[in-house]
């Protein structure tokens, strides 16, 4: 028999080891996806807030807790604490179920850092959130200006309003910052702390601080109204309050909370990662026991607040005035004090005689945060 000429049917394809299925580039519309909220993140696995369909209204008894990884078309996408996202896959929130985050909904703001001020590597702290509460502690440690200013310009940048909140007054006034902030159109909050009692103790043991001291109730409740109807995220040094303002606000957040090291007069790191907390309302309000009002968010204690990523016009946008004026200075004006020709300066010498002390307070504090900018860490 003699040997026939070979054709296209002697060919046999072999499965590659990859897979026989042909790669796309074609994503699924997950139009099952249901919406969840981040509030935790730890090691790859995210905490989110899903509203259970099952239980109907909305609040803190209609949503339920779903575990969920980041899906692989994610896997070089940062999800943060505060970030709404789109999930699919087992969003039973059952013991050992594990969703899919398949999409990051748009953001409405974002607050990013750097490590420094020549680090290109923006960090984001947290998405989504509306107002960024510094807190400082008025001594042990003693407030670090610096630092403060750092987070205004960060805040501004992010579209974010500020509030200051200024702890331990007990040690200290808070008069010299708040003639240091307010002309900025920053809002100052002050706590301060108080000898325990019994009484104190049983119904405010969360907010306990170190030596036996307390949060005063009405300090807590004035901080709990500049919150409230807000997803407010709290950054501060460690040893200024910041876990103990948070369990007293929150009494089951079981924040663990530290003490100021007497030789270095900082404190040690007691938050290590950022969490949500929905706001419980004002036992006062006589609203049910598990209604919330607004988020709190909680981040790890900072030493350093880069800026690398903020743009000199950025913040100038932050102050309307100045930046209506700051449109007439030079091509080029970096609106410092050693600035030729800037339109700031005449916008001073300009104004009338009774307004001059208000306009003058609020450009040194700009030109102090235009500084802090590109100037060392404080």
């Amino acid at each position: 028999m003699g040997r026939r000429g070979i054709d296209e049917s002697d060919f046999h394809s072999r499965p590659s080891k990859r897979g026989s299925r042909p790669r796309t580039k074609q994503r699924p519309e997950h139009s099952d996806a249901v919406t969840g909220l981040v509030t935790g993140v730890d090691r790859g696995r995210y905490t989110l807030l899903v509203k259970d369909a099952d239980a109907g209204a909305a609040g803190t008894s209609g949503e339920k807790i779903v575990t969920a990884m980041k899906a692989r078309e994610l896997t070089r996408t940062r999800v943060v604490v505060g970030d709404r996202v789109d999930v699919v896959g087992d969003v039973s929130g059952g013991e050992g179920s594990l969703a899919r985050i398949v999409r990051i909904q748009e953001r409405t703001s974002t607050l990013r850092r750097t490590a420094d001020d020549t680090d290109p590597y923006e960090r984001i702290v947290v998405a989504n959130a509306d107002q960024l509460v510094i807190v400082t502690a008025l001594a042990q440690p003693e407030p670090r200006t610096g630092m403060i200013d750092r987070c205004v310009v960060a805040a501004y940048d992010a579209g974010m309003s500020v509030l200051l909140c200024l702890t331990k007054a007990d040690l200290a006034s808070p008069d010299a910052l708040r003639e240091l902030y307010e002309p900025l159109g920053v809002e100052v909050v002050v706590t301060r702390r108080e000898a325990s009692s019994d009484e104190a103790d049983r119904a405010n043991v969360a907010g306990q601080s170190a030596g036996g001291m307390v949060l005063a109730p009405e300090s807590v409740e004035e901080v709990r109204g500049r919150l409230r109807g807000l997803v407010s995220v709290l950054v501060g040094h460690s040893g200024v309050g910041k876990s103990t303002l948070i369990n007293a606000l929150v009494p089951d957040a079981k924040r663990a909370t530290g003490v100021v090291n007497d030789v270095t007069g900082r404190g040690r790191h007691t938050s290590t990662s950022a969490v949500a907390l929905a706001l419980p309302v004002s036992p006062s309000d006589g609203e049910p026991s598990d209604a919330f009002d607004g988020w709190v968010i909680d981040t790890p204690g900072v030493r350093s607040f880069g800026l690398a990523h903020v743009e000199v016009s950025h913040l100038l946008r932050a102050f309307d005035d100045l930046d209506d004026v700051a449109q007439e200075c030079p091509r080029g004006c970096t609106h410092l004090a050693d600035a030729p020709d800037c339109a700031l300066d005449d916008w001073i010498k300009a104004s009338p005689e009774e307004e001059r002390p208000a306009r003058e307070a609020r450009l040194t504090s700009f030109r102090r945060l235009l500084s802090s900018r590109t100037g060392s860490d404080a």
